[in-house]
């Protein structure tokens, strides 16, 4: 494989965990503005090479808010823009930063230590504000007047919230759910609206409460599917998604249908909402890779299969899920086999397949026509 191409009359949407998190406040955007890291190179190029027409990146760092766009601006101007090994650079004019919870204060002493300090005493985890954030890359314009975030919303209010007991009553009604944000970003295809449903929940390891807070995180987006009236966005909207939008659900969700630590009950009955097209569970509609059945060989035996994983854990925790509104073309998993001439991409010369060569992580994308799409899509 040496780039992926797809028809004029389809949209490529893709997420992909970048695991571009570093240790302090700002260390990305300086690293960014400097150059010269051979895994930003490697992530460049894997994006080069699948070409997706609107991706979400997980685990880029900012300032939290999304206020500072340098560090994004240099990733596309300084490496997308520029060829790695025969690559065709690549432009994306809509680059958003999401803002999140993780790193950002609570007004109290969560782990009970005596002092307010990161990366526990905060509405996400994060050593400070922006670790582990989102951003949007899209060749589509989109509708900021329309976006909604829940970044904001109280885990209280989600009726039959798993919040911890031990908490006290004020603790509990300050909790925000999302450990990073839920957006609902309307993007503007030819004529009509693409709703990108972006998640991040946290992982469901460490505590029972990480384990509640990602079913819980999950659940959300469920319930925004089904137009749950207790919902209410930062704006004060009220409700979930209108019957009929086309939407894609994605993002690094932290949870998989079949192994790992989370209550797999959530994220299959996600997988299987009446609004989501059908054969995201399991079948020949589930992105795939021939990397993750490589991986699989001389392991223990998983409930998974080993081709839809999309981390080296091995779990399948990323997703693209595309509404039933929806035409689905093809999908797959960026995660080249042993003897792929892009390998490189995913294990370096000593055997490593992590961060210190792109990511633990790999990049999922869907092809995908809408429903009013013939002849729409200006590329």
């Amino acid at each position: 494989m040496t780039e992926l191409g797809h028809d004029r009359d389809s949209v490529r949407v893709a997420t992909f965990n970048v695991a571009l998190d570093r240790p302090a406040a700002g260390d990305l955007t300086r690293e960014l503005l400097q150059g010269g890291s051979a895994q930003l190179e490697n992530l460049a190029e894997i994006i080069q090479r699948v070409r997706p027409d609107i991706l979400l990146l997980c685990e880029f760092d900012h300032d939290g808010e999304g206020r500072d766009e340098r560090g994004l601006h240099a990733f596309c101007d300084r490496y997308l823009a520029q060829s790695w090994h025969g690559s065709t650079p690549i432009h994306y004019p809509v680059r958003r930063l999401l803002a999140t919870n993780t790193g950002e204060l609570l007004p109290c002493d969560l782990d009970g230590d005596g002092v307010i300090r990161a990366p526990r005493d905060c509405f996400g985890f994060g050593d400070f504000h922006g670790q582990y954030g989102m951003a949007l890359l899209s060749r589509f314009p989109l509708d900021d007047a329309r976006v909604r975030s829940f970044r904001h919303f109280p885990w209280a209010r989600m009726p039959g919230a798993r919040l911890p007991r031990r908490w006290s009553p004020p603790l509990r009604e300050l909790m925000r759910l999302s450990s990073k944000n839920h957006l609902d970003l309307p993007l503007l295809v030819g004529s009509q609206v693409l709703h990108l449903l972006a998640m991040h929940p946290t992982p469901p390891v460490f505590n029972p409460i990480n384990r509640a807070r990602n079913h819980d995180e999950v659940r959300l987006f469920y319930d925004y599917l089904d137009g749950a009236d207790y919902l209410v966005d930062d704006a004060g909207q009220v409700g979930g998604l209108a019957p009929g939008e086309p939407f894609v659900l994605l993002g690094d969700f932290n949870a998989d249908p079949c192994d790992g630590d989370g209550e797999r009950s959530m994220i299959r009955r996600l997988l299987t909402h009446p609004r989501v097209q059908g054969g995201t569970l399991e079948g020949a509609r589930v992105p795939r890779s021939g990397g993750g059945l490589a991986f699989a060989a001389g392991r223990p035996p998983s409930r998974g299969e080993p081709a839809y994983w999309t981390q080296l854990r091995p779990l399948r925790l990323d997703y693209v899920l595309p509404s039933r509104e929806c035409r689905w073309l093809d999908s797959g998993v960026f995660w080249p086999a042993p003897g792929d001439p892009l390998r490189y991409l995913c294990e370096n010369a000593d055997g490593e397949e992590g961060k210190r060569v792109s990511s633990d992580h790999r990049l999922v994308w869907i092809d995908l026509q809408l429903p009013h799409a013939v002849n729409q899509f200006a590329k």
